[in-house]
């Protein structure tokens, strides 16, 4: 059964990036401004949508999954920090501690692996079956 939450982790914690990300793309003009209105360089926005669209398809497919989990994780607490860190607005507040939650489930995924239904798995399966072709250990 842990398998099945692994995956369905893997799936909770990549559709907020993908459709973020394809978000970004859609109105990538007003993105670009509302990045520049809160002193960050519009010119970053192509990485923001690659790390969101990409990031949050390797984690979706379970490739490479150690190292999406922790890019995702260090851009979740820094555009927490950037975009999010009014105190003094409980809305800003509840928005930063969502993007602290999405960083500690990166962690744990980057901690724990992908589980077996991802690619990460498949692939260790093949490199494991090659290196030993009887199945003897």
């Amino acid at each position: 059964m842990s398998h099945l939450y692994a995956l369905l982790g893997r799936i909770g914690l990549s559709l907020i990036f993908i459709v973020s990300g394809w978000g970004k793309l859609a109105a990538y003009a007003g993105t670009q401004q509302y990045m520049e209105n809160m002193g960050v360089s519009g010119a970053l926005l192509p990485l923001v949508i690659a790390l969101e669209i990409g990031g949050g398809l390797a984690v979706l497919a379970g490739v490479l999954t150690r190292s999406a989990a922790l890019a995702l994780a260090a851009f979740s607490l820094a555009t927490g920090l950037l975009f999010h860190a009014d105190f003094a607005d409980p809305n800003q507040f509840i928005h930063l501690m969502k993007n602290v939650a999405l960083a500690g489930g990166f962690l744990m995924l980057a901690a724990n692996g992908a589980g077996a239904f991802s690619i990460d798995a498949w692939r260790r399966d093949r490199q494991l079956a090659t290196l030993n072709p009887r199945g003897a250990l």
